[in-house]
């Protein structure tokens, strides 16, 4: 029977002493100290903590992120900004909603128990001004620990010229979160909302990533820039301020479809491989863009082979029948640098 429980305070090893009372003879017995092994001896490759969305069913935010981050070798520790039954692409969904109080308890029981040393944050999908402040108030917790925690961001604000998020997040991103930013992975139109420019051209998209640089991140991603018809992702990495940054291009398939969770999915890829090459951004998007590719191509085929018509509707991903793509991608997508 559990007598009592001590909790040690040095940091970053988490102890326990616990002792037992045998029933019969009435002694003690003492067990050695035991670490928080995830606190301890962190995995080689990171410990990330993601704010994200939570589907049941379905692969979206943390759904779509925490497994492959896993596979990369990353601990993950994921906290849900919303739980609902599927994403809200389906005709009716039901779940909760995280509010700012309650993703602020989560942290304040990380730190009670000497729990919060992170090396990087990932956020996605944020629908209050409320929940974003609170999640800048996390960035600077978590900084407090470790002021090295890189935070990859992706800002989801919309799509194709439409919005997702009520109109007072665009400032809220523009003027607080993109400085405290390491990494940020906007589509064209999210990259348009946070700088001014309209991007017509792969010179606008290059010059937008310069724009981010002096606001805050280093590594700026634009997952998606539609060109004349032709579908890139352009990338940037300030290596050194006051010198040019390192740019490139990937050319991206059209696929007559529409998947659920790639844009998560796709920032994960992109902070497991940037860690792993964190001076060649460029290989890091060669390697995710070819496990996203390959896993899309295989989601197509599947929902072929079960007779459905692609076009018709939402396809849900085909993660855990990727994961060999994901661990050990073959790069099918080259970038080109800039000169």
């Amino acid at each position: 029977m559990v007598k009592s429980i001590f909790v040690g305070e040095l940091f970053p090893l988490h102890f326990q002493k616990i002792y037992f009372s045998g029933r019969r003879s009435g002694k003690k017995y003492s067990m050695a100290p035991q670490p928080i092994l995830a606190v301890a001896l962190p995995s080689e490759t990171g410990r990330v903590i993601s704010i994200q969305s939570h589907t049941v069913q379905g692969y979206v935010g943390n759904k779509s992120a925490v497994f492959p981050l896993q596979l990369l070798g990353y601990d993950v520790d994921p906290i849900n900004s919303v739980q609902f039954s599927n994403h809200t692409g389906y005709p009716t969904f039901k779940g909760q909603v995280l509010n700012g109080d309650q993703l602020w308890d989560l942290i304040e029981g990380l730190e009670a128990n000497n729990l919060l040393y992170y090396t990087h944050l990932l956020t996605g999908y944020i629908g209050s001004v409320s929940f974003l402040n609170t999640v800048l108030k996390v960035v600077d917790k978590l900084r407090s620990v470790n002021p090295e925690l890189k935070y990859v961001c992706d800002p989801v604000l919309g799509d194709e010229r439409k919005l997702y998020v009520p109109q007072e997040l665009i400032s809220v991103y523009r003027e607080k979160v993109v400085p405290v930013a390491s990494m940020l992975t906007p589509n064209q139109f999210e990259a348009e909302l946070l700088t001014g420019l309209r991007l017509t051209s792969e010179q606008d998209g290059r010059e937008a990533c310069n724009i981010l640089h002096a606001a805050g991140p280093s590594q700026v991603v634009l997952t998606s820039i539609n060109i004349d018809g032709h579908l890139l992702l352009i990338g940037s990495h300030l290596k050194e301020k006051g010198k040019p940054p390192m740019q490139f291009r990937i050319s991206i398939p059209r696929i007559p479809a529409y998947f659920t969770g790639t844009g998560d999915l796709l920032t994960a890829l992109l902070l497991g491989w940037s860690n792993k090459y964190p001076d060649n951004l460029d290989r890091a998007a060669e390697l995710s863009v070819s496990s996203l590719q390959a896993l899309l191509s295989r989601t197509l085929d599947d929902y072929s082979r079960a007779g459905h018509d692609v076009g018709s509707s939402s396809l849900e991903i085909r993660l855990i029948q990727s994961q060999d793509d994901i661990r050990n991608p073959e790069i099918k997508f080259k970038a080109e640098v800039y000169n």
